[in-house]
């Protein structure tokens, strides 16, 4: 029966890639490992819920950069006054603007993709809010060329689907590369995920020393007086109980052992390989940190100073890291918000507000200002200065 209705049904049209390379793109899932499954809600918490690297990693990226100032600048115009500016400044009721940012890089950072939806039209068709949706209950749907035509987003046994053929679409997506898939991102997390799964599974060990009194294990030997090693039933069922109950956990740390009946206590120092549980956790942190792009002198880690110091590791930081990130948020933004107002606008951070880079903008204020031979209209430019309106 189900053989004829598989005959019956209508054939479907021949899908075909719009794309030159699309014979060649090959559309796959990501496999599952034989440790923490690599889908975003297991990655979340194990690396970022119940994992403190992981977690700070993550908050000390995404609020350093929602922490920068914006400007919207049109050709040589900074723009003083504009409702893309009001918009990005209380982007919606629940949210300010470094929120929104912070909330959308967090995404990004923990799943390797990132949502903004536009929404509360006005009659000339311009947003009046952006929401962050989250990425693990977003689904690309792709088209008959095999590139997305909409996305859905599930949440609460509901389906919202967002068509994405219109002038503008509704929804920004920007994902980090992934060699391996042509609609999702490869998160850091992803990346990072057997440093953590070490890096959790050493914290467990480090807790279940503690339970057992805070000292390595030992053995109890058993002498009867006629020579047998072998307790009875009863007595080993005792033995075990009273160990349990007097014997284990913080709360009996230090607690003398009373021994009867030929038993004798012999105490088992740290092996080797226990003692190299501590170092493991160290560096499976810092390559957590290395993942994320973190120098590992912020997150307080020992054994680590590559940088003379911590000025120095926060420059750093801003450079390789943050400026990176938020230049290529604000390129996905500057592309995508001000076709609602069909203008040709960028988003820009204003550097000269970063306490991070005060050193090396100081440096080059200085440099400029001494260059002689340049105008006055060439140093504004070399340092992102809008034009003066006498000079128009």
């Amino acid at each position: 029966m189900l053989f004829g209705l598989k005959r019956g049904r209508p054939a479907e049209p021949p899908e075909q890639k719009a794309s030159a390379v699309g014979p060649v793109i090959a559309f796959q899932g990501a496999g599952r490992p034989a440790w923490t499954p690599k889908d975003v809600v297991s990655l979340t918490r194990s690396g970022f819920q119940n994992n403190p690297v992981g977690f700070r990693c993550v908050k000390l990226i995404s609020e350093a950069a929602a922490a920068i100032p914006l400007v919207v600048t049109e050709g040589d115009r900074r723009h003083d006054v504009h409702p893309l500016l009001d918009l990005l400044a209380r982007p919606n009721p629940a949210q300010s603007g470094p929120a929104l940012l912070e909330a959308f890089i967090g995404h990004l950072l923990l799943s390797g993709d990132g949502y903004l939806e536009a929404a509360g039209f006005d009659l000339e068709g311009h947003p009046r809010e952006l929401h962050v949706l989250r990425s693990d209950r977003m689904r690309v749907i792709p088209g008959p060329d095999g590139w997305p035509e909409a996305y859905e987003y599930a949440v609460g046994g509901r389906k919202v689907r967002f068509d994405m053929s219109g002038e503008v679409p509704p929804i920004l997506h920007l994902r980090s590369f992934h060699p391996q898939n042509d609609h999702y991102g490869l998160s850091p997390l992803e990346a990072a995920s057997q440093a953590i799964d070490v890096h959790n599974a050493a914290s467990r060990w480090s807790k279940a020393l503690l339970d057992n009194a805070a000292r390595p294990s030992g053995a109890i030997i058993y002498r009867g007086t006629d020579g047998s090693g072998t307790l009875r039933a009863d007595q080993y069922a005792r033995l075990v109980e009273e160990l349990e109950l007097n014997h284990q956990g913080a709360r009996n740390a230090g607690r003398p052992m009373l021994l009867e009946g030929g038993l004798d206590w012999k105490p088992m120092g740290f092996s080797p390989s226990d003692m190299e549980f501590h170092r493991t956790k160290e560096a499976a942190a810092r390559e957590i940190a290395l993942a994320f792009g973190v120098p590992p002198m912020l997150l307080g880690l020992p054994g680590d100073n590559t940088y003379s110091n911590y000025q120095e590791a926060n420059r750093a930081f801003y450079r390789l890291t943050v400026l990176p990130l938020i230049n290529r948020v604000l390129s996905a933004l500057s592309a995508w918000l001000p076709r609602f107002w069909q203008a040709d606008m960028r988003i820009q951070p204003e550097l000269d507000q970063v306490p991070a880079l005060a050193v090396e903008r100081e440096a080059l204020w200085r440099r400029v200002t001494a260059a002689d031979f340049l105008t006055n209209e060439e140093k504004r430019r070399l340092l992102g200065l809008p034009r003066l309106e006498c000079d128009e």
